[in-house]
């Protein structure tokens, strides 16, 4: 069964088909969770509130552009509403967001250094940035998503948006660094 079979058989709620495509599509998207979670436990409750989200709007793709970027943008969108339900709770950004403009202007075009270091090491540096340097930097260099968008995402300012970028991305650097020292010494 291919992909727009499956689609068709999920929307007239075949259960076998929704079985499927949960089975085809949980790792890509479970990854996508971890990106954006502090733990496994809301990884894994977000991968299924997802596929909950899935499998009741699944009528509304339309077919148009990839099943897979439609997805992903329902984790993306779930994982953005888990933040600000955190945020809210216990204000994780109140301690980032003070100082909005001690930040040195870099391009985000600039590429990240991160020489040969194992791309599991890399997400795993990541993973464990403070949440909100975490959420920035996977929405812009993830998603692509410009500092203007994830401001009005995540309720924050434009700066404060490029300030925990720039921190976000001077955290992996001094890791990645500090890990390539350890390798060639």
């Amino acid at each position: 069964m291919d992909d727009s079979q499956l689609i068709a058989a999920c929307k007239k709620q075949n259960r076998n088909a929704q079985k499927a495509l949960y089975e085809l599509y949980a790792p890509k998207m479970m990854a996508v969770c971890l990106r954006y979670c502090q733990n496994d436990e809301t990884a894994r409750d977000l991968l299924h509130d997802g596929f909950l989200q899935v499998f009741t709007q699944i009528g509304s793709y339309s077919g148009k552009g990839s099943f897979e970027g439609w997805l992903r943008k329902i984790f993306v969108n779930l994982a953005l509403e888990n933040y600000r339900q955190e945020k809210k709770k216990f204000n994780f950004l109140s301690d980032y967001s003070k100082d909005e403009n001690d930040f040195s202007e870099t391009p985000e075009d600039d590429l990240l250094d991160v020489g040969d270091i194992p791309r599991q090491e890399l997400l795993n540096i990541i993973h464990e940035m403070p949440e909100g340097y975490r959420t920035v930097f996977n929405l812009v260099i993830f998603e692509d998503v410009p500092h203007k968008e994830v401001a009005s995402m995540l309720g924050i300012t434009e700066n404060a948006s490029r300030s925990q970028f720039f921190r976000a991305k001077s955290i992996l650097q001094k890791k990645v660094q500090s890990m390539l020292k350890k390798k060639y010494l």
